[in-house]
């Protein structure tokens, strides 16, 4: 029962190789498929024939989308379709990532898979149109939100935040936008949990899902986790002013609530989300997160 994964280097992907490494997986990266290319999708698809699709990959620097809008649709809109539509040739069901970013934040309360989206930048459009290509498709799928992800690779606001905590005396970090932030790698762990669902006959309904750290948190108070566990460790670590957003401006703005409600996806297949504390612990623990300052 071979897996195809879409994506090699990125966060997540890295993550899912850990955790499908008992799994028949066959893993193509940028080097192997060129997402931009339609046709290639669909030679290496129908050559490798899987029984399951998994996509990782995307175009995921959000400000720099907003003057790379061709390149961001191609990945994250124009390959999802193409790739559900191969899946849904060989009856291979397809799971595949999306994000908060698909909202306004305008809601007061966690978003539900239900709620209107309403993008506010070209990588939150580019990211809809690839869930409504996949959807037009009708085939088997899992389309999983989620947010504020980090790993330790690839570039994020742990990674960075790291840094720049132990190379200045003081930092600012936005305090009014809410989210909870989400470790890689509980997005693998869930995922090998819904695939084991699929193998062994216990599938939950298709469709779209939210996967996120539960609880909620601003990136000020994300900055301020990761700087007691500087401190914890005897490293030097900047005292953290908070700031509002209009005080931060970006080429792309950003929804003021991220916050995703997992509920549905506990109901509806059995999984456990963690909070996102617990997630962060476990992930600091597993030795994620030990970069230091040249």
């Amino acid at each position: 029962m071979s897996i195809l994964l879409i994506g090699r280097n990125g966060q997540v992907a890295r993550e899912l190789q850990l955790c499908l490494r008992d799994q028949p997986l066959v893993v193509l990266g940028q080097q192997q498929l060129d997402l931009g290319d339609a046709a290639a999708i669909r030679r290496q698809v129908r050559e490798l024939r899987p029984q399951l699709i998994i996509n990782a990959a995307a175009y995921t620097a959000v400000d720099q989308a907003e003057q790379d809008a061709d390149n961001a649709f191609a990945i994250n809109a124009s390959a999802p379709g193409v790739l559900a539509e191969e899946a849904a040739g060989l009856g291979a069901p397809l799971i595949h990532y999306s994000t908060d970013y698909v909202f306004d934040g305008s809601k007061s309360a966690p978003y539900v898979e239900t709620d209107e989206t309403a993008p506010l930048n070209v990588y939150g459009r580019s990211k809809l149109a690839g869930e409504q290509a996949i959807r037009a498709v009708g085939g088997e799928h899992l389309i999983l939100r989620t947010s504020w992800v980090y790993a330790s690779h690839g570039r994020n606001f742990l990674l960075t935040m790291q840094r720049l905590l132990q190379e200045r005396e003081e930092l600012k970090v936005v305090d009014d936008q809410i989210g909870a932030p989400t470790w890689a790698g509980t997005i693998a762990a869930t995922t090998l949990r819904l695939v084991e669902h699929w193998q062994n006959g216990n599938a939950g309904p298709w469709g779209v899902y939210h996967l996120s750290g539960l609880g909620e948190t601003s990136w000020f108070g994300f900055a301020g986790a990761i700087g007691e566990r500087l401190r914890a460790a005897g490293k030097p670590c900047a005292r953290l002013l908070p700031i509002p957003a209009s005080a931060y401006p970006t080429p792309a703005q950003r929804p003021a609530n991220s916050r995703l409600d997992g509920s549905r996806l506990q109901r509806e297949w059995q999984v456990i989300l963690p909070r996102w504390q617990t997630a962060f612990d476990e992930a600091m623990k597993s030795n994620y997160a030990s970069v230091e300052v040249p």
